[in-house]
């Protein structure tokens, strides 16, 4: 029957007793699919029955909805017209693995970062009765690890004081990527079991309560949907769902199968990935060095913003729980909550990835860098993350940070950097902020866990004396250089400098290398306005350097999805265009 569905015209045609096969075949298809394409799977197998509810009561795209996040939009795509193309989900020149307005008008709003959908859905809600428009409905699905967050709880607070024709629904399993934590989910457990305190807090925030109801049931949806559509102002309908739902192992392990790679689409068995057992994810070197550190350094504490598998902080909240600290989504609150302990003496290591702590920015120039607390952010994710994204890009760290008063910022060449500059900024008491940044996915060396090395902070590394041309690399993508050069014609030609910090810069390297090479060639995985590069201009202006630079870096545009390979390519970041660069100069 799914067969018959290209739009949601198409599913309201049919009959009400039939929409539990839909499910079934729909629930199937994102199985088949994701197991050989990869992509996000307990998030939209959850809502398979809300997502066709939600399709058949209200009048899409006429009326308004807002998936939180976007995990969870799978079915969604594949009965708003992308069935046929939902195989290319995430992949170069592909659907987006989120909810995308230039792709349909169905997607009403791009997401991708979470607790966005109730302050966006609020806004269309206004706007259509500015317009004259009161029929319009406007609904907003958000998860129970989402509206923990801030920026979810300003959106209720502001919703529950107007007459907007807004229903919130709150998907509650229990879980995000890792379980949800903090009070809120203990007070929706309560309401679960029925043992909640008199008063519900979203009545007391001026919201419509209904619920909790059976999310799996078909027919509940649809009655309570089809009564929430007759009553106007702000709703709240509280769902129960079960993340995974139709795949056994997906229900039993729902962190793992939250983006669970390719598995055998019968048993649920995940497939070997062929990477392991080479070199280490560098989250992993992060998540035990920091175990290895904070066991001989009381002062250390760990902070994640809801990533604490993600960033690998759980080793440490495995063995030293009482230090290590999940806050949920809330990526403001973990910066601050950092910067408040480091007055007190602490090191807080705050591991963020990149693209989210884009969302604390305030906080980093107010909280941590105004005051000079020694607070260490690691920055995973940092630079081109691959099929997750625009939105997931680590691409303006540098740029964003560097503009920053007091901040240090760092990126190791390899995983024993990473673990050195660690080592370095709880043995040495810093002077201000840090930034560590690190990329997605593996590293390049087996036997990592060295004897560690202070590293003096604004200090580069010479790895190569050349004659005429100079590559400067910052981070781990300068390992490319160094494979680069062991083949390549008069490889005397070219030096190689890993400066690893953009701020401070390494002058003294740099005169020595502005006075000895002709032409210098930067090389970043992050945005060529304001990085790395920007850097190293700014300051050959400042000193008059006479000769050229040419800079490799990820131009003033958003980058789509597709594998890191594939990305680099177009970004030109790869060793062929490199090459083909090389050849110009000669």
């Amino acid at each position: 029957m799914l067969a018959q569905i290209k739009n949601p015209d198409d599913l309201r045609r049919i009959a009400h007793t039939d929409l539990g096969q839909i499910a079934r075949e729909l629930r199937s298809y994102i199985i088949d699919i994701v197991a050989t394409k990869e992509g996000h799977l307990g998030a939209s197998l959850g809502v398979v029955e809300l997502t066709i509810a939600l399709h058949y009561v209200f009048n899409t795209p006429d009326d308004k909805l807002i998936w939180d996040v976007g995990h969870q939009a799978y079915g969604h795509k594949i009965l708003t017209g992308r069935k046929e193309n939902f195989h290319t989900n995430r992949q170069l020149n592909g659907i987006s693995g989120f909810p995308k307005r230039e792709e349909s008008k169905y997607d009403d709003f791009g997401t991708g970062h979470s607790s966005t959908s109730i302050s966006a859905i609020l806004g269309m809600a206004i706007a259509a009765k500015l317009k004259g428009d009161h029929k319009k409905q406007h609904i907003a699905v958000i998860g129970d690890a989402s509206i923990a967050s801030g920026m979810a709880f300003e959106g209720l607070n502001h919703l529950g004081v107007t007459d907007a024709n807004v229903l919130v629904i709150l998907n509650d399993n229990a879980i995000g990527i890792d379980p949800s934590v903090g009070a809120l989910k203990k007070y929706l457990t309560n309401v679960k079991k029925g043992t909640a305190k008199d008063e519900n807090i979203f009545e007391c925030l001026n919201l419509n309560y209904t619920g909790p109801i059976d999310g799996h049931d078909m027919q509940e949806l649809l009655t309570t949907l089809r009564r929430l559509r007759n009553i106007k102002g702000p709703r709240l309908l509280h769902i129960i769902t079960t993340k995974g739902k139709g795949l056994l192992k997906a229900e039993q392990n729902q962190v793992v199968y939250h983006a669970p790679g390719k598995f055998d689409r019968q048993t649920g068995e995940l497939y070997k990935n062929p990477t392991v057992g080479t070199a280490p994810k560098y989250q992993d070197v992060f998540g035990h060095t920091i175990v290895e550190l904070a066991k001989k350094n009381q002062r250390i504490v760990g902070i994640t913003p809801a990533m604490p598998t993600g960033s690998s902080l759980k080793y440490m909240m495995e063995e030293i729980p009482e230090r290590a600290f999940d806050v949920g989504i809330a990526e403001q609150h973990a910066v601050t909550l950092a910067a408040g302990m480091a007055t007190q003496g602490l090191i807080p290591f705050c591991t963020i990835y990149s693209t989210f702590l884009q969302r604390a920015y305030d906080q980093v120039i107010h909280d941590v860098a105004l005051q000079n607390l020694p607070v260490v952010f690691c920055l995973d994710r940092a630079g081109l993350v691959g099929q997750d994204g625009p939105t997931h890009h680590g691409v303006f760290d540098f740029a964003y940070l560097r503009c920053i008063p007091n901040m240090t910022i760092f990126s190791p060449f390899n995983e024993m950097q990473l673990r050195d500059m660690m080592y370095t900024c709880q043995v040495n008491d810093l002077n201000g902020p840090i930034a560590i940044r690190y990329p997605r996915g593996y590293g390049v060396t087996k036997k990592w866990q060295r004897p560690f090395n202070t590293i003096e902070i604004g200090k580069g590394r010479k790895l190569k004396d050349g004659e005429k041309i100079a590559f400067l690399t910052i981070g781990p993508i300068g390992n490319q250089i160094t494979e680069l050069l062991e083949d390549i014609d008069h490889p005397e030609f070219y030096g190689h400098f890993d400066m690893r910090f953009v701020k401070p810069l390494d002058t003294a390297l740099l005169k020595t290398v502005f006075s000895n090479y002709e032409h210098l060639i930067t090389l970043e995985d992050g945005c060529e306005k304001g990085g790395f590069a920007s850097a190293i201009i700014e300051y050959a202006q400042k000193v008059n350097y006479v000769g050229s630079i040419k800079t490799f870096a990820i131009k003033d545009e958003f980058i789509e999805q597709g594998t890191v390979e594939e990305l680099y390519r177009i970004c030109g970041l790869d060793s062929k265009s490199i090459k083909q660069y090389l050849e110009t100069l000669s």
